[in-house]
């Protein structure tokens, strides 16, 4: 007599398995945020976590994550497994790359991916990305001319064997960084969360009676890519173009799109964009993919988890070496710039296709006031310090909504609070605000930005590392909708200051930025008058901003 085989679970119970896997890497993604070292971590969640099936195929994200870092990591998992073959794999293994083209763009993230074994055999493998301060280098500013002047370059290596830390590597790591606890604390915070993830992942198969995932996973992506195909065949078939003009470095950078829809899915290629820059604004084409694939999945796959399948019907090309398809050993390190970006391209369009399903064009790229310097008093005097104040503008406009203010779309990262950047360094806001008259105009108006007055409370200068952008081109408005406001970056000394690169915040001088705001999107006599009033009640429009209008 043959022995009988276990009974294959019915749609209820995998669908049931696949709520389990997404509540698995919730707690891998919360245990990373709650023991990380670097404030943007901690405070601003720049992070990724998810877990991956035997063929690399990514079948579940935890919720909490920025586009850049999941949709790049969603193909991070295949190099592993080029140059760590899964029956090479052993028990308490864990492998780490910074590589921009294997990872997710730029050498400030840190990728680990862990083996998950159950009853002796590899059933997955757990990744997770985080963005660490400091990494050596010239730091995160766009300035450099090659990858290898931006900072400590890792490729794929063990970081544990069978449990055993590589103290070669973390010896290496701390002699490339200026803050080495907080980079050597985020390298094993990376590692536990992937652990956390491991031990949760076995506790469920367990209780549901399962040896491997593997049917799971095709069930997960199978019908993941069958609800995105679905969505796609409700569009309009065919192809629409759009340009927009960036700041740039060097130059103004022109991003150009052709976006087509078909059975197969939705394709978008970037030819006619703007070559190679000499700094480091360029993209990784991963990187490009990652937020090119998050724009339209807003749109057709908003509702749809977020997973190889999902994504398979999402493709992107580039030409070598345009600015969206950098290849080494171009700089990278402010790839972000461009890269969030290009929602705003595909929704260009999109627009022309189905004008009622997008937004106007909005800050998108995050502003990140990044800074650097060391304390000159009180009982960390002679240490470094060096962090990212996240801030954002506006976002544009939405159909029937009107854009969000100070919000970070599309990486969905969040501020950092005042009270942390000024516990973490000696520097202090003056001000901050959201900035009057910043929307444009519309049906549905764009979102506010905001004013910010940033000083050293110590008598020293710092460093900032300016990667800002939407300066001289500022957010569009579409459909009759009004631009949004400029960024602006000065001092209060008057001293002119660039938009991108480090320049030194002398002594008793005053940082002042203003953010972008996001433009209106439709015609605005549409605006309905007590939206209007409303705006002008709570001071967000001025007298003279109606009198502009």
């Amino acid at each position: 007599m043959t022995a009988q085989q276990p009974a294959q679970p019915d749609v209820i119970d995998m669908q049931i398995m696949w709520n389990r896997l997404v509540a698995v890497v919730g707690e891998q993604a919360q245990t990373l945020i709650r023991t990380a070292f670097s404030a943007i971590v901690r405070e601003c969640e720049d992070i990724s976590a998810g877990i991956f099936d035997l063929e690399g195929r990514m079948i579940a994200q935890a919720v909490t994550g920025t586009p850049g870092h999941v949709n790049s990591m969603a193909l991070s998992v295949g190099h592993f497994l080029r140059h760590f073959p899964l029956e090479d794999m052993k028990e308490g293994d864990a492998f780490i790359t910074n590589d921009p083209w294997m990872g997710t763009g730029h050498l400030n993230d840190f990728v680990i991916t862990t083996p998950a074994f159950y009853k002796g055999k590899v059933v997955a493998l757990f990744s997770c990305t985080s963005h660490l301060m400091d990494i050596g280098g010239l730091g995160s500013g766009p300035e450099a001319t090659d990858v290898f002047m931006e900072g400590l370059y890792i490729p794929m290596l063990k970081l544990f064997d069978e449990g055993r830390v590589n103290e070669t590597l973390m010896a290496m790591i701390r002699a490339n960084t200026r803050l080495p606890v907080d980079t050597e604390g985020d390298t094993y915070s990376l590692a536990a969360c992937n652990e956390v993830g491991a031990k949760a992942l076995v506790q469920m198969m367990e209780e549901f009676g399962i040896d491997d995932l593997s049917a799971l996973s095709d069930y997960i992506i199978d019908r993941s890519q069958e609800a995105v195909l679905a969505n796609v065949a409700k569009l309009p078939q065919g192809c629409w173009s759009y340009s927009m003009m960036t700041d740039g470095f060097e130059n103004p950078i022109e991003l150009t799109g052709t976006l087509t829809i078909s059975d197969d899915g939705i394709h978008m290629d970037y030819t006619g964009t703007s070559p190679l820059s000499g700094r480091g604004i360029n993209v990784p084409l991963a990187y490009t993919t990652a937020y090119t694939v998050f724009g339209l999945g807003c749109v057709v796959a908003s509702d749809i988890p977020n997973n190889a399948g999902s994504l398979a019907p999402l493709t992107v090309s580039a030409p070598e070496n345009c600015i969206l398809n950098a290849l080494k050993p171009a700089p990278v390190a402010s790839r972000h710039i461009l890269g969030q970006m290009l929602p705003d391209v595909v929704y260009g369009c999109l627009r022309q296709a189905v004008p009622d399903l997008v937004p106007a064009e909005g800050t998108s790229c995050i502003w990140n006031i990044t800074v650097r310097g060391r304390r000159t008093s009180g009982p960390d005097k002679g240490r470094n310090y060096a962090l990212a104040i996240t801030t954002n503008g506006g976002t544009g406009g939405r159909p029937g909504l009107d854009g969000l203010s100070a919000t970070a779309f599309p990486s969905g990262v969040h501020g950092t609070p005042v009270e942390v950047a000024e516990i973490l360094s000696p520097l202090m806001f003056r001000r901050k605000e959201l900035r009057p008259d910043s929307a444009g105009d519309g049906a549905s108006r764009g979102g506010f930005g905001q004013n910010m007055e940033l000083v050293n409370t110590e008598d020293s200068d710092f460093e900032l590392l300016a990667a800002f952008d939407r300066v001289t081109y500022p957010p569009r408005g579409q459909l009759g909708g009004k631009d949004g406001a400029a960024g602006v970056v000065t001092l209060s000394s008057g001293r002119p200051l660039g938009t991108k690169g480090t320049q030194v915040i002398r002594a008793g001088d005053t940082l002042i930025l203003a953010t972008p705001g996001g433009g209106g999107l439709g015609d605005p006599a549409d605006r309905p008058q007590a939206a209007r009033d409303a705006d002008v009640s709570a001071g967000l429009i001025t007298a003279k901003g109606v009198a502009a209008e």
